[in-house]
């Protein structure tokens, strides 16, 4: 018996295929390690470079009622990185337009009202199909409350990982920056 393969039996495998791939890029990252991200300057920054570190993830925006929460995220930053915390803020215009500026505006902002020194990265959106992976992956481990959905509500979101990367605890945006301390000092104090 003799098979014979044509074109239209390869089709219909291809387009399922075509369609599946973004599913597998955004499912293929299993640890908050393995994703990549661009900074403000525009440098591509690995997140395994934040291995044994504790990160609070947090959307940004420079023109919301929370943006005074630059200061107490820069104050927790500021007294805790040298025992291994960091924080990584990504700016986001997906909430009211809050944050309209470039990338240039943003790191002036940030530095010269609030002298932010933790990492800021590209601006990006956290919900719908152009959502970064990141954020589908932290939506995912982190859903938002019960009933709400896993979308980002509003700017300064936060998102809590341990040592080991694992997503701990989602914080929505009215919880103040240090109303996390003591959940942070407890993931400090555990060893990778």
């Amino acid at each position: 018996m003799k098979w014979i393969i044509t074109a239209k039996c390869l089709v219909v495998p291809m387009l399922l295929l075509t369609w599946m791939l973004p599913l597998v890029e955004v499912n293929a990252a299993e640890s908050f390690y393995s994703f990549k991200v661009k900074s403000l300057q525009g440098k591509e920054v690995p997140l395994k470079m934040y291995k044994g570190k504790v990160v609070l993830v947090v959307n940004t925006a420079s023109k919301c009622g929370f943006t005074p929460q630059y200061a107490g995220l820069e104050a927790l930053y500021k007294k805790y990185k040298g025992e291994g915390l960091v924080i990584l803020g990504f700016p986001c215009n997906q909430f009211g337009a809050q944050e309209p500026g470039t990338a240039t505006e943003i790191a002036a902002f940030c530095t010269e009202n609030y002298g932010v020194t933790f990492p800021m990265f590209e601006k990006i959106d956290v919900n719908g199909k152009e959502a970064a992976p990141l954020y589908f992956f932290l939506k995912k481990k982190l859903p938002g409350k019960e009933g709400e959905g896993n979308d980002v509500k509003w700017n300064f979101t936060k998102f809590l990982l341990d040592r080991k990367g694992n997503p701990v605890r989602r914080f929505d945006s009215a919880v103040k920056p240090a109303e996390l301390e003591t959940e942070i000092q407890r993931l400090l104090k555990t060893k990778q």
